[in-house]
């Protein structure tokens, strides 16, 4: 299956290991995709070109490593969303080995 990436590219999904993307809606305002990392499993060092909200549908913890080095540990709470802006460049691990993170991602597009 081919996914939509931050500027509107077709991304071959082999080079996410352990996540996987279904894009919900795509207009000229909006691209809403729902994420899944699954236990083990990462979404390799990408950069985000629009202004976007993440919405947790499972709790657990993401490992967030960013482009100039820092690392945090991001716990999210099912339904407690959060912002991040343009330009955001980061990889993403659930290091977990039970269950996946599974979140909706909506970015701005306009």
């Amino acid at each position: 299956m081919g996914n939509v990436n931050d500027v509107g590219n077709v991304v071959d999904m082999s080079e996410k290991p352990g996540s996987h993307s279904e894009l919900q809606l795509e207009d000229e305002h909006f691209r809403v995709t729902r994420w899944t990392i699954e236990p083990g499993g990462h979404i390799p060092m990408h950069e985000h070109a629009y202004e976007y909200v993440v919405i947790p549908l499972t709790g657990g913890t993401m490992y967030v490593a960013n482009a100039d080095g820092t690392h945090i540990e991001s716990v999210l709470t099912p339904g407690v969303s959060y912002s991040r802006p343009a330009g955001s460049q980061h990889s993403i691990a659930n290091r977990d080995t039970s269950q996946p993170i599974v979140f909706v991602e909506v970015e701005q597009l306009g």
